[in-house]
């Protein structure tokens, strides 16, 4: 089963993009863990590149704003693309099937 969920941060708003028969967002979530190495206190910060397609990437327009706390729960996917230059690029990304904000408790 390939299955993901993750809450962290919202790197800056969804950039939306439309064509013919649906539409698609595109945000970044940061997610932090912290764990002692040497006696000291280290932070580590991981990007996770997001898309929503539909319905959900409508929702994301409004949903995400930079730094909001937000939960999704998706699936990873691994592409790759030759750019301009001739060179192989690959990608990691989350698609979510499900996104939400996170409530301070």
């Amino acid at each position: 089963m390939n299955a993901v969920q993750l809450i962290g941060n919202a790197g800056q708003e969804a950039n939306i993009v439309k064509f013919e028969g649906g539409q698609k967002a595109n945000f970044t979530l940061a997610t932090n863990e912290t764990y002692k190495q040497d006696n000291k206190e280290v932070k580590n910060t991981t990007w996770h590149n997001v898309i929503a397609w539909g319905k959900l990437a409508e929702e994301c327009n409004e949903l995400i704003k930079k730094g909001k706390l937000i939960k999704v729960e998706g699936k990873i996917n691994y592409r790759n693309y030759t750019n301009k230059d001739n060179q192989k690029v690959y990608l990691t990304e989350i698609v979510a099937r499900k996104v939400e904000e996170v409530k301070a408790k």
